[in-house]
C-alpha cells in the first residue's frame, strides 16, 4: 500500500515520503520549498486520516476559501480519484463525504478562527499554514478530541515565513508532541522532469532572500531590518534618460502630506526610475498642475498607476484617478490611460518584488533610479519594518514609505502575480 501510493503520488523524494506516512507525533508538519509536493503529502494525509478514523469527523483547512477551493480541493480530488476513493460534496454545507470509510471532512477557511468553535473532531489538516494565524492553529487543536478516533492528528504543510510563529512552535524549539519534516530543495524529481529550469526561473524573479525562503525552503529572519535591502545606492543610483518619445508611467500615492508620485520608463523589460513629484500638503490637481509643468508636452503617452484606495469617490463625487484623468485631458494630453487594481497585494508580496527587481536571486539589476529622486532613496535606505514582524513601521518617520509604495503599485503591476480568483467571505461555492 505505502508504495503504491507513493508511486500513485509521482513523488520520489525521502522527505515527502516521510511526510506521507506521518510520524510519531500528535501534530505533524511538513516544511518544504515551492514545488516540494507539499499538497500531496497534505492530501494524502486527509485521505488516509479519513481511513484510519472511519466514520469519524475531520477538517481540512486553508487560510481563504478561494484558496482552500482553488487549490487544496483540487489537489484532494485529483488524488482521491487516482485512488479510485468515492466523495460526494456537500455545497450547502461545506462538507466532504468519503464514501468508502463514511467518514466526513469539514471544509473550511481559517480567515475567521472564531468560527471554529464546536465539534469534536479525529483530525485536520492545513494548507499553508505560513499564511494563518497561530490561534486559528490553537482553536483546531483545541477540537481534536473525538474519543471514538482510532488516531488523533493535526497536520499542516507551509513554504517558510522566516521567524515566525510556525518557526517557533514546530522547528526552534518543538513544543511537545510535535514533529517536522523538512523537504530539501531539488528533491522532488517528478516536478524538475518536466520542469526542468522550474529553480532556475525563480532564480531570476526572486531577490537573494526571498528566494532561499522560497526556493531552498530556509527560515530567513528577513524581517529584521532594512525593508528594501537589495538597494545599494552604489548600484542602483544612476543618471537616467528621459526620452519623450515613448511611454511615461507616472505611479502615485495619495498621502496628503506628502503627496508622492514617482515617473517611470521600461527599457527592455528594465524599470527607469527618472524623476518623482512630492508635494507637502499638497491636493490631486496641484499634483497634476506640476506633472504639466515637468511633462506637459510628452508625446509618447502616459499611464497613471497606484493602489485601488484612489478608486473612492471623495466628497466632489469624483475618484482621484478621474480628477487626474480630467486635469490631463484639461491641459491638452489625450493618451491618458490607467492601470488600478481592483484589490491590492499584500505589503509582504509587493516589497519582495520591489526586492527581485532591484537585485534577484542571480544578481541582475532590473531597477535603477536617478539621483533627483531623492526621496524614493531616502525610502528605500531608511525604512524598516518593526521589531520581530512583518510590518513595515509607517510611524518612525511620516516622510517615509509614500514613493516606494508608490512604486511598489506600478512594480505590482506590471511584474506581480496575477490572481485568477477572488475571495470570497460567503460559504464556499465549488
Amino acid at each position: 500500500m505505502a508504495l503504491r501510493g507513493e508511486r500513485m503520488l509521482g513523488v520520489r523524494s525521502v522527505a515527502i515520503s516521510k511526510a506521507i506516512w506521518g510520524t510519531s507525533t500528535r501534530f505533524n508538519g511538513f516544511s518544504g520549498p515551492v514545488g516540494s509536493g507539499k499538497s500531496a503529502a497534505l492530501c494524502f494525509q486527509a485521505i488516509r486520516h479519513a481511513y484510519l478514523n472511519s466514520g469519524r469527523q475531520g477538517l481540512l483547512a486553508a487560510p481563504t476559501h478561494a484558496m482552500l477551493r482553488d487549490a487544496t480541493l483540487a489537489s484532494l480530488f485529483e488524488m482521491a480519484d487516482n485512488f479510485d476513493v468515492e466523495y460526494e460534496i456537500r455545497k450547502s454545507d461545506g462538507e466532504l463525504e468519503l464514501e468508502g470509510p463514511e467518514s466526513v471532512a469539514l471544509l473550511r477557511s481559517l480567515d475567521e478562527p472564531e468560527r471554529l468553535r464546536g465539534t469534536n473532531l479525529a483530525w485536520f489538516g492545513v494548507d499553508e499554514l505560513s499564511y494563518t494565524r497561530e490561534e486559528g492553529w490553537l482553536r483546531l487543536e483545541a477540537r481534536l478530541r473525538d474519543p471514538n478516533a482510532t488516531k488523533l492528528c493535526g497536520f499542516g504543510v507551509w513554504t517558510p515565513q522566516g521567524h515566525d510563529w510556525i518557526y517557533k512552535r514546530f522547528i526552534q524549539t518543538p513544543v511537545e508532541g510535535y514533529g517536522c519534516v523538512r523537504a530539501k530543495p531539488f528533491e522532488n524529481r517528478f516536478l524538475l522532469d518536466r520542469t526542468p529550469d522550474y529553480y532556475e526561473r525563480l532564480e531570476s524573479s526572486y531577490d537573494p532572500r526571498f528566494y532561499k525562503q522560497e526556493a531552498l525552503g530556509e527560515y530567513v529572519n528577513s524581517r529584521a531590518d532594512r525593508v528594501y535591502h537589495c538597494f545599494n545606492a552604489g548600484v542602483h543610483v544612476t543618471q537616467q534618460r528621459y526620452d519623450p518619445t515613448q511611454p511615461l508611467m507616472w505611479a502615485l500615492d495619495f498621502n496628503v502630506s506628502p503627496m508622492s508620485s514617482v515617473l517611470v520608463q521600461l527599457k527592455e523589460e528594465r524599470i527607469a526610475v527618472i524623476d518623482e513629484i512630492v508635494l507637502d500638503r499638497a491636493t490631486t490637481e496641484e499634483a497634476c498642475a506640476e506633472f504639466d509643468n515637468r511633462f506637459g508636452r510628452h508625446a509618447g503617452g502616459v499611464t497613471i498607476f497606484g493602489d485601488a484606495s484612489g478608486r473612492n469617490m471623495h466628497t466632489t463625487g469624483t475618484s482621484d484617478y478621474l480628477t487626474l484623468q480630467n486635469c490631463l485631458y484639461r491641459s491638452g494630453m489625450r493618451n491618458v490611460k490607467l492601470r488600478i487594481p481592483a484589490k491590492n497585494p499584500s505589503v509582504l508580496s509587493r516589497v519582495q518584488r520591489v526586492n527581485g527587481l532591484l537585485t534577484n536571486a542571480t544578481g541582475e539589476v532590473r531597477l535603477e533610479v536617478d539621483p533627483r529622486c531623492k526621496e524614493l532613496i531616502k525610502d528605500f535606505e531608511e525604512v524598516l519594518f518593526k521589531a520581530d514582524s512583518g510590518v513595515v513601521d509607517k510611524n518612525r518617520d511620516m516622510r517615509r514609505t509614500h514613493a516606494s509604495d508608490a512604486l511598489g503599485s506600478l512594480v505590482w503591476e506590471l511584474f506581480g502575480d496575477k490572481l485568477t480568483a477572488g475571495e470570497r467571505n460567503s460559504r464556499l461555492i465549488y
